[in-house]
């Protein structure tokens, strides 16, 4: 295969994509370990290489002798007419084996406008689309991330999902795998096995039941042993998991192309939308010297020279300061840059502005979330005008001239006064920019509006999206509003965000229509050049299903969600109670300030935060 593979390399763009080889890359040996993997990313190499939890589990696993894991992704559309016109099957990148000879194909869930990308990667290792008809001499397709959380869309394709954090279950799972060859079990065997391990979900294994009007009335268990409610997993202790000191660097130009340092995990802000800040709770926050130490090591074995620090919001790390100032002072004379992610509005100082631009300036980004403070309290925002207003002023004054600002659109309760208020922080971001004496040539602000989209396990999973013309009309009108040579404007396609609801919220009805808009040529449905809006309405159709319905569904309270076996930790009552305080406009406090919401998840996990402590503090 590889002197096919070598021929058709010669007539694709990017083919560094599919070659393989990268620095810090591990080929082993295919006969010296019992369990190969497969890590299937389905979307392009780089954005998969963007993607830290592909470096974590490709560490993980590579780090037993008893098993390896090799990497696959989607191939654009130029590489995937070639493969089929020369009958080259979905390869791996470091063997170049196709990818059914190996024993476990483990997908990532990260966004639902990929899901036909992996039907199609199925069909093109050669595989049966359904699970129901791959036998035991063909891999066990797994996937895991945050789409498990609700993957009912995806439940006939796949054998079983993995909720939470891979760490410790990928371990369990190999094991119980190796355990069930040695004693030559039946797939339906291994399957049962699998279920009885905390944080699987076997979907073949429930029976759903739906009501006349489309609602689901009961997801139930076919057998016994297998649990009711599926929990999630996760550390308890991030500072004790393996993580990549060697990690890949890819062979060409990732979306994210710098070391990528995890601070902690989880956050306590509890905005309302956020399905991140459910899935990840609680916070866990790693100890200052051994993120020195995980960064001194991936810098002297990448060549990188930018370190992110990664998290859901890193301003919230408890040591952040006097962290960024000593990973710049071991490697700034290196010419190592320290760059934050999207920052809180209310965690930036002066301070902390000169200390990331200490060796080069990078693009700021703010996160307000919402226009106006009425709907700042909605969501459980926590921030104000006046805190924007501060923090970009102390960064103009630092040295910066761009600044960038994400809105949400469609939002519960939302109204036009909330868009002007958009409008409104944008131009006064501007105005704060000439106060500081940015040059008017320079100065750039740019501001991005995402359409909200309802999702499993938030306080705001009970509310119907916006219809489609509601969007675009907001955002015809924000664009108006935004007409100023110092203001870039952003939106998405509202009709992908229509998708994305639907598949969100959706049920195990729409696997048919999965595979229907995948049979008619769906791929790559996040990429505006690939995206056929028309071919997935067919789908619909075709199938007989509404897709308005969906979206647009507004849930009771005593409604049985398509999820609700599927346990995130944090209770139905707490976001049912969430999302009663959003109606009224009412903020619930950040649980890092001592006082409980009462969210349920450390005593339904027997977990609880962890967070610096003074003595670790002073460690930094």
């Amino acid at each position: 295969m590889r002197q096919k593979l070598e021929k058709l390399l010669f007539q694709v763009q990017k083919p560094a994509r599919y070659t393989g080889g990268e620095w810090n890359s591990v080929k082993k040996d295919w006969d010296a370990v019992k369990v190969r993997m497969a890590f299937a990313f389905p979307d392009v190499y780089e954005v998969g290489m963007s993607y830290l939890g592909l470096q974590i589990l490709y560490h993980l696993v590579n780090q037993r002798e008893d098993a390896l894991m090799e990497r696959t992704f989607a191939p654009w559309t130029d590489m995937e007419d070639l493969m089929r016109k020369e009958q080259v099957p979905l390869f791996t990148l470091e063997s170049h084996r196709p990818v059914r000879d190996f024993d476990i194909l483990a997908f990532t869930l990260q966004y639902e406008m990929t899901f036909t990308n992996i039907l199609n990667m199925l069909n093109l290792a050669g595989l049966p689309l359904k699970s129901a008809h791959r036998d035991k001499n063909m891999p066990l397709v797994i996937a895991g991330g945050p789409c498990a959380f609700n993957p009912e869309p995806l439940a006939d394709f796949i054998d079983l999902f993995v909720l939470g954090e891979g760490e410790e279950v990928l371990h369990e799972l190999i094991d119980a795998y190796i355990e069930a060859r040695d004693n030559n079990l039946s797939r339906e065997q291994l399957l049962h096995k699998l279920a009885g391990i905390k944080g699987i979900y076997v979907p073949s294994f429930y029976e759903v039941e739906y009501h006349t009007g489309g609602k689901v009335k009961s997801v139930t268990p076919k057998y016994s042993g297998v649990p009711a409610v599926v929990n999630k997993r996760l550390l308890k202790d991030v500072n004790d998991a393996p993580f990549p000191t060697h990690p890949i660097v890819p062979s060409i130009e990732a979306v994210h192309d710098r070391v990528m340092l995890e601070v902690q995990r989880g956050c306590t802000r509890g905005c309302r939308f956020c399905q991140a800040g459910v899935l990840y709770r609680p916070v866990r926050e790693k100890n200052p010297r051994t993120l020195l130490e995980q960064a001194k090591k991936i810098v002297a074995n990448t060549g990188y020279n930018e370190i992110s620090l990664t998290s859901l919001s890193t301003a919230d790390y408890s040591g952040v300061r006097p962290l960024i100032t000593a990973l710049l002072d071991e490697h700034s004379s290196k010419g190592v840059n320290v760059s934050l992610p999207s920052l809180r509005v209310d965690a930036f100082s002066v301070d902390m502005a000169k200390e990331v631009q200490r060796v080069r300036r990078t693009t700021l980004t703010f996160a307000p979330e919402a226009g106006t403070q009425r709907l700042r309290d909605v969501i459980n925002k926590g921030v104000t005008e006046e805190n924007l207003l501060d923090a970009v002023t102390a960064a103009f004054g630092a040295g910066w001239h761009a600044i960038k600002l994400y809105f949400m659109i469609g939002l519960p309760t939302e109204t036009y006064e909330d868009l002007d208020g958009i409008a409104r922080l944008a131009k006064a971001v501007v105005r704060a920019g000439l106060s500081q004496g940015v040059s008017r040539r320079r100065l750039k602000v740019t501001v991005s509006a995402s359409s909200f989209v309802p999702k499993s396990h938030t306080a705001f999973q009970w509310e119907p999206q916006d219809s489609l013309d509601e969007l675009r009309n907001k955002q015809l009108y924000l664009k108006g509003k935004l007409k100023d040579k110092f203001i870039a404007f952003n939106y998405h396609d509202s009709r992908t965000s229509f998708l994305e609801a639907v598949l969100a919220r959706g049920d195990r009805r729409l696997g048919p229509v999965l595979q229907r808009a995948f049979q008619l040529g769906c791929r790559f449905d996040s990429w505006d050049e690939c995206f056929e809006y028309e071919k997935w309405l067919k789908a619909f159709d075709d199938v007989g299903l509404d897709p308005k319905w969906y979206a647009y569904q507004r849930y009771d309270y005593d409604d049985v969600l398509p999820w609700d076996h599927l346990n995130a930790g944090v209770s139905k009552r707490y976001l049912a109670r969430e999302h009663k305080k959003a109606i009224k406009g009412q903020v619930t406090a950040d649980c890092r300030s001592g006082r409980c919401p009462g969210c349920g998840l450390c005593p339904s996990l027997d977990v609880k935060p962890l967070l610096l402590g003074g003595e670790e503090y002073a460690q930094v």
